[in-house]
């Protein structure tokens, strides 16, 4: 299996043809995955993590970074040898980064099988402090985009052209790149949710 530093074109295509939620995220650096047979298989994606969530781990920004995207055709050997060998590079991109964090969506029935068998921390159960808006062809809208939209006054309220849908809680993952969050990681971790299913973030 070999890593390197993704397209655009790729991520585009990765994150609409191979990931459930239809939609390119920002990400600041993605490596596409290509299998033995040296078959592109799509793209793992990161971007800067959520301020809010650095504080829980006494980080700034650039020292957290959030996992948002592993996009994958179902051709590699296995996802998590994939996402394993896109933490390692992207550890070695950043070294200023202690600490990854990723979530998985309950609205997916989805509960992390891939941090699991990667021995990630497992948090609990985080709800989500925005909304989740559908546009008028049921495409569902990223707050942060609506709000972008709403700064500009191109709209004047979000229920103008959006529907407000439910948005679910998701579970939290963490994994430490900076030993010495260890011990804070451990004494955050709790038993992994299970269920008797496969999934893919």
């Amino acid at each position: 299996m070999r890593l390197e530093k993704a397209s655009h074109k790729a991520i585009k295509y990765a994150c609409m043809n191979f990931h459930y939620a239809k939609a390119i995220p920002y990400a600041s650096v993605g490596y596409s995955v290509f299998n033995e047979n040296k078959q592109w298989c799509g793209v793992v994606l990161f971007n800067r993590g959520n301020i809010n969530a650095g504080k829980t781990y006494g980080c700034e920004i650039g020292e957290v970074a959030e996992l948002i995207r592993v996009a994958l055709n179902g051709n590699q050997v296995a996802t998590s040898k994939a996402v394993a060998l896109a933490v390692r590079i992207f550890k070695k991109d950043n070294p200023l980064c202690k600490i990854i964090i990723s979530y998985a969506d309950t609205g997916q029935n989805h509960i992390g099988i891939i941090y699991q068998a990667m021995n990630w921390f497992y948090e609990g159960e985080i709800k989500p402090t925005r909304p989740k808006f559908k546009d008028k062809n049921g495409k569902i809208i990223h707050s942060r985009v609506a709000a972008k939209l709403k700064t500009a006054k191109i709209i004047e309220s979000y229920d103008d052209i959006y529907q407000r849908v439910a948005n679910t809680n998701k579970h939290r993952y963490s994994y430490p790149l900076d030993k010495s969050l260890l011990p804070l990681c451990q004494s955050l971790a709790k038993p992994y949710p299970k269920k008797n299913a496969q999934e893919v973030k």
